[in-house]
């Protein structure tokens, strides 16, 4: 006999009712940047570190290097599609006639 199909759980409206892009805590852009920024550089450095390793042979394997190595372009290859995304933005807004 096959078993019964249970309801589906609820799911909560204030999750799905957020603006995009916009965190639960509602910070600054200033914020957000900044942890942009952060989450960049640390992306980089844990890439450089990663290579220093390999290249020591301190146990680090070769795939784990490239994963991060990866990671680091495509992290800083996103921020700065956001920057020209922004700027063009900026452009657009300030050649607006009032």
């Amino acid at each position: 006999m096959a078993a019964p199909i249970l309801p589906v759980s609820s799911i909560a409206a204030t999750d799905m009712m957020r603006p995009a892009g916009s965190s639960p805590s509602g910070g600054s852009f200033q914020d957000v940047f900044a942890s942009a920024v952060q989450t960049v550089e640390a992306c980089g450095n844990n890439a450089s570190t990663s290579i220093a390793h390999f290249l020591s042979r301190e146990g680090e394997e070769l795939h784990t290097t490239i994963m991060a190595t990866q990671q680091a372009e495509l992290s800083f290859d996103l921020f700065m599609r956001a920057r020209y995304k922004g700027i063009s933005a900026y452009q657009e807004i300030m050649r607006m006639q009032l």
